[in-house]
């Protein structure tokens, strides 16, 4: 059995407590390894090269220095991967860039040096160069220094790399091993055979990703490695790195030379529970100390100024800023019904009205007896003018790269006329659904930001005094309904009807989180991501949690 194979299926037995994302990246593994697609096949020979060097020749140079470094079974099962998926023909590696994401003190700076080392020994390639690259010289250093280290204390190694004045040189092979800076002058002209970036989370801007990456289009099989933990700059490359591999998880983009690991709690509120805590850290109890950790989770309870830093840097969740809410496990939800055969009399309502030309959405929360479920009914609105704009010219492109057009021809989406959507729409659509099928709404969730007083007497006069609910947007408000919703998400309660605008807005949500872990969405800083149907849910679930024993016993 492969390392692979055993890390794989003690993750995904639950032997190995992990996280979603884990998960993922492991079950894809194994199907390639089981039905390789195209010129791609897994060669356990050459996944097990780096392993048997790093293990034989790269000795300890911290604790029991001298002694062999031993690699835990989930760096062997990365390692195969990486070096392990190969062309059939040629031999070369199938991925070109890792991106691995993993809490403080799980082993970064030393697998990363031990990787360094065989990039310039036994990677079969000529002339290799080999950096580190960090936001600073003395970050980049770390792994270069610890890299000589483990020369100095293996005898086989000493013999046959150099140091000098800046780089360790293998004469053999004329390659080399040297540390940069994001912010050096030299970074121009480089031809990197094996470049290892730090602390992704640290740079502010991408410019030394991309200019590390055009860097090696000369070599036949090179890697760009980057392992990280999170960070506090936020919009920043490891943010976009982040949400690239997060979608190629999910199966929204496609790219075979593209290889994410990424450790980290499924939920926030996992922080304190010692079990999960491996999810975020691999080595825990091995490689970082679980007494350590331990200290640091109890002075975040004592102390909150800490617990952000916990937080980040122990278990990867970002703090302080938008994060993705859901999975797409949460959000997909196969559970069809005919709404019409359901026999509902009676719903919760919600909408969110947009400023201008940004969608409008509405949602009619229905149950039923002794079904916990709660079913959908959705509308959205846009300008007619922004539709049109998209077929001006024989122009088919789409507006937030979403298929409004076919939404709209599928009855799932209406149009207004001219360049903003009147917010009467939501009453006439409540109207209908009173008038046309028979359903009340008892109660409105809404918005109060974009509703003035005269829609609102509106409202009242046609549902009743009491039926508008104003759900404000903060945390006080938000947080525990959110949480509690994207339970019921989790659990498949909230049953949308495979609605793709609603799969849609649900996948584009963002929270988020105060130092106490109070959360609220938020838009993130892609502004084609809606998020309005999310806030139409959030509006009539929360009405509904609080009218729960009153509309329950109605129905």
């Amino acid at each position: 059995m492969t390392y692979i194979e055993e890390y794989a299926r003690a993750v995904l037995s639950g032997e190995i407590v992990a996280c979603h994302r884990i998960k993922q990246v492991y079950r894809m593994l194994l199907d390639k390894m089981d039905n390789p697609v195209g010129d791609w096949v897994f060669d356990e020979d050459a996944a097990n090269r780096p392993i048997e060097f790093i293990e034989r020749f790269c000795k300890q140079s911290q604790g029991k220095m001298g002694t062999p470094l031993k690699l835990m079974l989930f760096q062997k099962a990365k390692l195969q991967a990486v070096f392990g998926f190969v062309h059939k023909e040629t031999g070369n590696r199938q991925y070109t860039e890792v991106l691995d994401i993993r809490g403080r003190k799980n082993g970064k700076t030393t697998e990363n040096s031990a990787v360094s080392i065989y990039g310039l020994v036994g990677d079969n390639e000529g002339s290799p160069e080999i950096y580190f690259i960090a936001t600073a010289l003395d970050q980049a250093k770390k792994g270069f220094t610890e890299a000589w280290n483990m020369v100095r204390q293996s005898p086989d190694l000493q013999k046959h790399i150099k140091k000098r004045q800046s780089d360790l040189y293998f004469p053999y092979n004329m390659g080399y091993i040297k540390a940069l800076a994001s912010n050096s002058n030299s970074l121009d002209g480089l031809n990197g055979h094996i470049i290892i970036i730090d602390e992704l989370a640290a740079i502010k801007n991408r410019d030394i990703y991309d200019l590390m990456k055009q860097s090696m289009s000369s070599r036949h099989q090179p890697l760009l490695n980057t392992i990280t933990t999170n960070g506090f700059v936020r919009d920043n490359i490891f943010d976009s790195q982040y949400e690239y591999a997060c979608n190629l998880l999910d199966g929204k983009v496609s790219n075979d030379r593209f290889l994410p690991f990424i450790y980290e709690l499924d939920d926030r509120d996992e922080w304190d529970k010692e079990e999960c805590w491996i999810k975020a850290n691999p080595g825990l109890g091995v490689i970082k100390s679980i007494d350590t950790l331990r200290e640091n989770v109890q002075k975040a309870k004592d102390d909150p100024s800490f617990k952000p830093t916990v937080m980040v840097k122990d278990f990867n969740m970002k703090e302080n800023s938008a994060s993705a809410w859901l999975t797409w496990n949460e959000i997909e939800n196969k559970t069809k019904f005919d709404f019409k055969k359901m026999g509902f009399r009676y719903a919760i309502g919600g909408f969110d009205a947009a400023d201008t030309t940004d969608l409008n959405s509405a949602k009619a929360l229905c149950m039923r007896p002794n079904d916990p479920n709660i079913y959908l009914r959705s509308m959205y609105w846009m300008p007619e003018d922004v539709l049109n704009q998209m077929t001006q010219d024989g122009n088919r492109r789409e507006r937030d790269n979403a298929p409004y057009l076919l939404w709209e021809r599928k009855g799932l989406l209406r149009t207004y006329p001219g360049n903003k959507v009147d917010k009467h729409v939501f009453l006439d659509w409540f109207k209908e659904l009173r008038d046309d099928e028979d359903l009340y709404t008892l109660y409105i969730g809404y918005d109060p930001w974009h509703i003035d007083d005269s829609l609102l007497r509106e409202f009242q006069l046609e549902f009743g005094k009491d039926t508008m609910i104003p759900v404000r947007q903060g945390p006080a408000t938000m947080s525990q309904p959110l949480k509690e919703l994207k339970a019921d998400l989790k659990a498949q309660r909230i049953i949308h009807n495979g609605n793709p605008i609603d799969m849609w807005n649900l996948s584009n949500a963002e929270i988020k989180a105060d130092i106490n872990g109070n959360i609220q969405l938020v838009k993130g800083m892609d502004n084609r991501k809606r998020i309005d149907g999310v806030v139409s849910l959030a509006c009539g679930y929360i009405v509904l949690k609080d009218k729960w024993d009153e509309y329950t016993n109605l129905i």
